[in-house]
């Protein structure tokens, strides 16, 4: 042999391997840091102008014809969890907050959805939450409004109490994610 140094193929897979997991971190964080613009929090799709600072989420009102009364404390508290855990806002009773969030349960229907035999086999739960925010640090601009609805199926053998009660973590949890994303995603 000319006394050069020949690696197997085997000897490099081995090396790329080894590499893998670094070098798909310096492209992740590559990717975040060209990605990012300046005056904007962002972090999993979330955007916070560097302007804000805090929040306030008032309680959750219940004006649907029919009033589930676990909705409203529940939903308010999972919120407020949520964009204290996965933000960097600080949570504010005060008038003065830099965002404000009002929102209310408008609307809470059951409807048939699935027949089979001719009979129901299937209703669907289907919850609307109209939501408006605040942008205090802006006082020209008007409230930001979104309504958002999220259906829930569940077997119509059950009454709406018994898929209330089956049902009221994913309930909780998909209508505080819901509610999160119109707040804070650019979509």
């Amino acid at each position: 042999m000319n006394g050069k140094k020949t690696h197997s193929p085997l000897t490099i897979h081995h090396s790329l391997k080894r590499w893998s997991p670094v070098l798909a971190l310096v492209l992740l964080l590559a990717i975040a840091f060209t990605n990012s613009s300046c005056g904007v929090y962002s972090f999993r799709d979330v955007a916070i102008p560097d302007s804000i600072k805090s929040i306030r989420i008032q309680y959750i009102d219940n004006k649907a014809p029919y009033v589930n009364p676990q909705l409203s404390p529940a939903l308010s508290e999972r919120l407020r969890r949520k964009i204290q855990g996965q933000t960097r806002l600080s949570l504010t009773n005060a008038d003065n907050a830099d965002y404000d969030v009002k929102a209310v349960v408008t609307d809470y229907a059951v409807t048939t959805s699935g027949i089979s035999n001719k009979e129901a086999n299937l209703n669907r739960l289907t919850i609307t939450v109209h939501i408006s925010l605040t942008n205090n640090r802006n006082p020209n601009s008007p409230p930001v409004e979104y309504d958002i609805n999220r259906p829930f199926d569940f077997g119509a053998s059950l009454s709406l109490q018994q898929a209330e009660a089956a049902l009221s973590e994913e309930i909780i949890r998909n209508l505080t994610d819901d509610i999160f994303n119109r707040l804070f995603s650019n979509w």
